[in-house]
């Protein structure tokens, strides 16, 4: 098992009843923003996170579908999740950038998905994170890449 705390706390939390829907809403709670879309994290590992959210009256636009903005949302809270759980321990990350593609309507729960290859840490500074979000019937409706700025942590005196 890894020593990763946020892969630990993910870990014994899905053991528990509901153990999935408590660690979101903590993990909602360190970047209070990912909470208005309020993301239940269905699967954390290294290098990839699947993140689900249900359409609803707060995150639709006029036309009724899911608006863009709250897809990028959760996109962007899987890859912090995926981030977080994955960056070796003398590393650190923080966004740069997103570029998305809105490829269909969205108007059903959404999948959101970011992911990385297995080695892609050790390849900095710039690492391209790919994420998809989907709707139920498994059409994509956004994809894109988040990218990642790469660093040493600074060393402490």
């Amino acid at each position: 098992m890894s020593d990763n705390y946020l892969l630990k706390l993910y870990n014994r939390s899905a053991k528990l009843p509901k153990g999935k829907l408590l660690f979101s809403r903590l993990f909602a709670r360190k970047a209070p923003y990912f909470g208005t879309v309020r993301p239940l994290v269905e699967e954390l590992r290294p290098n990839y996170c699947k993140v689900t959210f249900r359409k609803r009256r707060a995150v639709q636009n006029h036309i009724g579908t899911v608006h863009v903005i709250a897809i990028c949302n959760a996109l962007e809270a899987a890859m912090g999740a995926m981030a977080e759980a994955s960056v070796p321990k003398h590393l650190r990350w923080i966004p740069k950038g997103m570029d998305v593609r809105y490829t269909a309507k969205a108007d059903s729960d959404i999948t959101a998905v970011a992911e990385v290859a297995p080695g892609a840490w050790d390849h900095g500074p710039d690492l391209p994170v790919t994420v998809s979000a989907r709707r139920e019937d498994g059409t994509v409706v956004v994809e894109g890449t988040i990218h990642l700025w790469i660093t040493e942590k600074p060393t402490r005196s």
